[in-house]
């Protein structure tokens, strides 16, 4: 169905302005004080399947399902003057066709008090399946294999790590710290080894307030004492940032993939740089899967690299199994960084363009009265 545009009104913010809204391909919406819906650009009618006159003779909350987390998400934004995400949220009616899901942003509009800028970003088809109900279901076939291979697995690290210890009664300090990192990754590795179920297992993550930041350093002194020892590594902290609420060996396991495909797509170069950042991003949530719950994802954990980039048309489909950009890889690291923070309640993303790659994982933080993240209905 096709809406039929009346011209714009240019005491509504018409010329140049009006261009560029109509340029976007995402539904942009102006939200009055009251409720009303002061103005909407040519994606916003298509997507409400109305013309933006008839909009704004009527609130936004006759266009949305009742009691939509579109418009508490719009009270708290003029309730805190701070613009506010939040992900995979369904704005479907049967006026605009049953489920649309999608990302939202909210700001505020300094100049206009009360005022508030709404744009929806439309999750493609593939989206709107549970990923990681597509991950793990995808990934069952490889836990036979794991299973296995565990005890060829172990019986070589065992042999690693008795010959580190030995090495380590005769090491100076230096070495030792070395011998001493063997020995620690040989009994994580076991560990994993242990849980390489975990694309099937349904049992609930054992979770503490983990210091992201003793995580991120474990994982930099393995990558420069191997894989990375030609890459410059940059931390870029947060250090006033909470504790998040995890399981440390396998945040280890997340940021170990990620640095290591980093590294991986920049090669031997001399101006090859990884970047650790962290952040506090308080206007993030995100709605668990199968329940109306909105978890807080305030904790923003960043891996940025310098390489050539992920090709366009494997971005969407990059935390698959099986997918993967390098000739000789399985495409099953980043399917199981996937799978492990979505079941910390958290997502991963990706944005790629050449000479900046970055990975975001989003996760919730350690609250003290109790370990569960907070929830919002």
């Amino acid at each position: 169905m096709t809406v039929a545009r009346a011209e714009r009104n240019p005491a509504n913010g018409g010329g140049m302005a009006d261009a560029v809204l109509n340029a976007l391909p995402h539904p942009v919406i102006t939200v009055g004080p009251d409720g009303h819906v002061v103005d909407a650009n040519a994606a916003a009618e298509d997507f409400f399947q109305v013309g933006a006159p008839v909009m704004r003779r009527h609130r936004l909350k006759e266009f949305v399902p009742f009691g939509s987390p579109l418009l508490t998400v719009i009270d708290q934004v003029r309730t805190r003057g701070a613009a506010v995400n939040e992900y995979r949220v369904d704005l479907g009616t049967p006026k605009n066709g049953g489920e649309r899901i999608v990302d939202i942003l909210v700001a505020p509009m300094q100049e206009r008090t009360g005022h508030v800028v709404v744009v929806l970003q439309e999750r493609s088809r593939a989206d709107k399946i549970d990923r990681q109900l597509t991950h793990r279901g995808a990934a069952r076939s490889v836990t036979a294999l794991a299973a296995m291979l565990a005890h060829e697995i172990k019986n070589p690290l065992s042999g690693i790590r008795g010959a580190a210890q030995l090495l380590e009664q005769s090491a100076d300090d230096d070495d030792r710290t070395l011998t001493r990192l063997i020995c620690d990754e040989a009994d994580r590795i076991v560990k994993l080894v242990d849980r390489m179920e975990i694309f099937s297992d349904e049992r609930p993550v054992e979770r503490e307030a983990v210091n992201i930041h003793a995580v991120l350093e474990h994982v930099k002194r393995i990558a420069i004492s191997g894989f990375a020892r030609y890459i410059r590594i940059v931390e870029e902290y947060d250090p006033s940032l909470p504790p998040v609420y995890a399981n440390r060996d396998q945040l280890v396991q997340v940021f170990l993939n990620l640095v290591k495909n980093a590294a991986e797509s920049i090669g031997e170069t001399a101006e090859g740089e990884i970047v650790f950042s962290t952040a506090f991003r308080p206007g993030v949530r995100l709605t668990a899967p199968g329940t109306n719950t909105r978890v807080s994802l305030p904790l923003e954990f960043c891996v940025r690299d310098n390489g050539p980039g992920v090709p366009e048309d494997l971005v969407p489909y990059l935390f698959d199994p099986f997918v993967t950009t390098k000739a000789t890889g399985s495409g099953l690291g980043l399917a199981m960084v996937a799978k492990i923070v979505g079941d910390h309640g958290g997502i991963v993303e990706c944005d790629s363009q050449p000479k900046r790659t970055t990975f975001r994982v989003l996760m919730p933080m350690y609250n003290e009265a109790g370990g569960e993240p907070a929830s919002q209905s």
